[in-house]
């Protein structure tokens, strides 16, 4: 395998009980572990998620976002089909705030920046993405050295839209990948347990009250 294929993906999702951090009658705010599904995947094998576990325990819990399955953190649930409208529209018009801990590879220079590259499907690569001027959406992400290690550097990653695996190709693009990942970190970078990402908060309007209401889960590396 050379350092630019994608080893083929095994599913085996963590044995751990569901984390909930908080939950009223509008909405459920849930800790996802790395290695699980945000819902079911199309293919054989790949029903357990984290859909599935919670409305196993909660029946009401509606879809609102979504997370990579490599990646751990705060999502956010509905459990009425208004608050599920009105979480949906907090995303799609940008005004949820989100930030995540990143541990890259390398010595990231400087102590803070903006990335604003446009992002497109790799369709040959799949599930690849790849920044593209001329057909890619518009992807913006500020970031933030938090520290730094010998080889690496956490950081703090706001992403300012919410492209398909954005802070993954940008970081690369970056010129230091997020260690651990298992698609577009190569050599040493990529041999770590799991991928470096965490949500570590999110933002957003009530659904019933339109207060601004923030969540974060405990970074766990």
């Amino acid at each position: 395998m050379t350092g630019r294929e994608i080893p083929d993906f095994v599913y085996d999702p963590p044995d751990v009980p569901l984390s909930i951090l908080y939950e009223d009658r509008h909405l459920i705010v849930v800790d996802k572990p790395a290695g699980l599904l945000s819902v079911p995947g199309k293919l054989e094998g790949r029903q357990d998620c984290l859909m599935a576990r919670l409305q196993a325990e909660r029946w009401d819990a509606l879809l609102v976002h979504r997370l990579d399955c490599d990646t751990s953190g705060v999502m956010v649930f509905a459990r009425t089909k208004a608050a599920q409208g009105f979480l949906g529209q907090e995303f799609e018009q940008r005004r949820a705030k989100k930030t995540y801990i990143a541990r890259v590879a390398g010595r990231v220079e400087g102590d803070s920046g903006r990335i604003d590259l446009p992002l497109a499907a790799d369709w040959p690569n799949r599930p690849r993405q790849m920044v593209s001027h001329d057909h890619g959406r518009p992807a913006v992400t500020d970031w933030q050295v938090i520290g730094r290690e010998e080889g690496e550097t956490r950081m703090r990653l706001s992403p300012l839209t919410g492209r398909s695996h954005q802070l993954r190709v940008h970081m690369l693009e970056l010129g230091h990948p997020i260690l651990g990942d298992p698609i577009y970190a190569t050599g040493a970078a990529r041999a770590y347990p799991r991928l470096m990402l965490h949500a570590e908060t999110l933002s957003f309007h009530h659904p019933e009250t339109g207060a601004w209401t923030s969540f974060a889960a405990p970074v766990p590396f």
